[in-house]
C-alpha cells in the first residue's frame, strides 16, 4: 500500500513564462505542481512572488565542491548550496580529463543523479580544440574517439545528457551518432572552427537526430568579423532558427549585457543562462582549483593563475535572474533562467522536470520577498534549507 502524496497550497505572485498572476494559488501534490489559479483577493502586504527554480546545464561547482574532482559528498555540498540559492535543476560539469578520470569521476556523481541531487553529467571535453581550451589543461585534451565516448557513456549508465565538442574535432559524425543513441546534447564549443565548418557539424547533426546546444556562447570561441563571422555567428543564426540552443554566461563578467541582450533578442526562445561556476562560488576570494589548473578569485572574477584565462564562474543563476530581470521584466527572465533551458533538456530526459509554474511540472519553485531576496526553495515539492 503507497502512501499518498503530501498537498502544499502557496499563495502570493506567480511569475511563469508567459505571464503574471498579481494574486494566485499553487497546489502542490507530492514532487508535482497540481494546479495553478488566479484569485480575486487582494494579497496580504509583503505576499511572497513565486518563479520556477532555475535550470543550470553548466555548473562546475560551488562553495568549496567541485564536480571535476570532488568526491561524492564535496559535491553533494556544491549542489546543495547552489539548491539553496534557487537552481533546482542542476547538471555537473567535468573537464578534459583521460578516459579513467573521467569514468572516476562519473562513478563518484552516479549517486547524486540517482537520488535526484543533480539531474546529469555534463562532459566539458575532451574532444576539443587545444587552441581554444580556456581553463582547460591542454595535456588532456585530445581529438574525438567515438569508441572512448562510447565507452564513457556505457559505464556512465544514461547519466551523462551533454558533452561539449569542437566541431572541427575528429570523427564528428560517428561521435554525434553516439550522442542520438544514447540522449545527449552534442554542445558545440572551446572551437576555432570557422563558419562553414560549423555549418557542416550543424547538419551532421540534424542527419544524426542529436540535439545541439553551444557552450558558453563567445568564450573560448573566435571573436565575430564581419568577414569571417565563425562558430559564434554560426551558432546564433541556428539558435535564431530553431536548430540549435545558445548557452550565455549572463553574470557580466564572461559577456557585456549588451552582448547577452543581442542574442536573445535573436533568439529569446533557444538562448538561456548557465554559471559555468566553479568551486569558489558561494566563498570569498582566494586560491582555487578548476580541474588539474590553479585559479585565482579577486573581485569575484576566477581567473588561471597562470595566463589569466577566465576560470570558471562564480555567480548563481539567482543572481543572472536577478540581473536579467532588472533589464528586460520578470517573464523573460523566467524564460532566460529556468524554461528555455528545460525544453532543451527535456528532449534528452525522460524525468519529470520544472522549468515553469504549469500544472504538470515538477514543483521546483523559488520564493522571494518583496525586495527580491530568497525566502524560501521548493526542490520536488518539498521546502529545502538556505543554510
Amino acid at each position: 500500500m503507497t502512501e499518498p502524496h503530501s498537498t502544499t497550497t502557496l499563495e502570493g505572485r506567480i511569475v511563469t513564462a508567459t505571464g503574471v498572476i498579481e494574486h494566485g494559488r499553487l497546489t502542490l501534490n507530492g514532487e508535482t505542481i497540481e494546479s495553478v489559479e488566479a484569485l480575486d483577493s487582494t494579497p496580504e502586504p509583503g505576499a511572497p512572488t513565486f518563479v520556477p527554480g532555475f535550470v543550470d546545464i553548466h555548473n562546475h561547482g560551488g562553495f568549496g565542491g567541485a564536480f571535476p574532482t570532488g568526491s561524492t559528498e564535496d559535491c553533494r555540498k556544491a549542489a546543495a548550496y547552489h539548491l539553496s540559492r534557487g537552481t533546482t535543476t542542476l547538471v555537473a560539469s567535468l573537464v578534459s580529463a583521460t578516459e579513467e578520470e573521467i569514468t572516476a569521476q562519473v562513478e563518484r556523481l552516479a549517486p547524486l543523479v540517482d537520488d535526484g541531487t543533480i539531474d546529469g553529467i555534463h562532459l566539458e571535453g575532451p574532444f576539443i580544440n587545444p587552441c581554444r581550451c580556456g581553463a582547460q589543461a591542454p595535456s588532456r585534451i585530445q581529438e574525438g574517439d567515438p569508441e572512448m565516448f562510447a565507452r564513457i557513456l556505457e559505464a556512465a549508465g544514461g547519466r551523462v545528457k551533454s558533452i561539449t565538442l569542437a566541431p572541427e574535432t575528429a570523427h564528428l559524425p560517428e561521435l554525434l551518432e553516439l550522442c542520438a543513441r544514447y540522449r545527449v546534447i552534442a554542445s558545440y564549443g572551446h572551437s576555432d572552427a570557422d563558419a562553414p565548418t560549423t555549418h557542416a557539424a550543424l547538419a551532421a547533426a540534424r542527419e544524426s537526430g542529436a540535439v545541439v546546444t553551444a557552450t558558453h556562447l563567445f568564450n573560448a570561441m573566435p571573436q565575430i568579423h564581419h568577414r569571417d563571422p565563425g562558430i559564434a555567428a554560426a551558432m546564433i543564426n541556428a539558435a535564431a532558427d530553431g536548430t540549435a540552443a545558445a548557452e550565455l554566461v549572463a553574470d557580466g563578467v564572461h559577456l557585456a549585457d549588451e552582448t547577452v541582450d543581442f542574442v536573445v533578442a535573436s533568439a529569446p526562445e533557444h538562448s538561456f543562462a548557465v554559471t559555468d561556476s566553479m568551486e569558489a562560488a558561494g566563498l570569498p576570494d582566494g586560491a582555487y582549483r578548476l580541474g588539474p589548473l590553479e585559479v585565482t578569485v579577486a573581485e569575484g572574477v576566477a581567473r588561471l593563475t597562470e595566463g589569466g584565462a577566465i576560470a570558471g564562474g562564480t555567480s548563481t543563476l539567482y543572481d543572472q535572474y536577478l540581473r536579467f530581470a532588472a533589464r528586460h521584466g520578470e517573464v523573460a527572465a523566467v524564460r532566460f533562467t529556468a524554461t528555455n533551458a528545460t525544453e532543451v533538456f527535456a528532449k534528452v530526459s525522460d524525468s519529470l522536470l520544472g522549468g515553469d509554474l504549469v500544472p504538470g511540472a515538477r514543483a521546483d519553485i523559488v520564493a522571494l520577498h518583496p525586495n527580491n531576496q530568497i525566502a524560501a526553495v521548493y526542490h520536488r515539492g518539498k521546502e529545502v534549507s538556505l543554510t
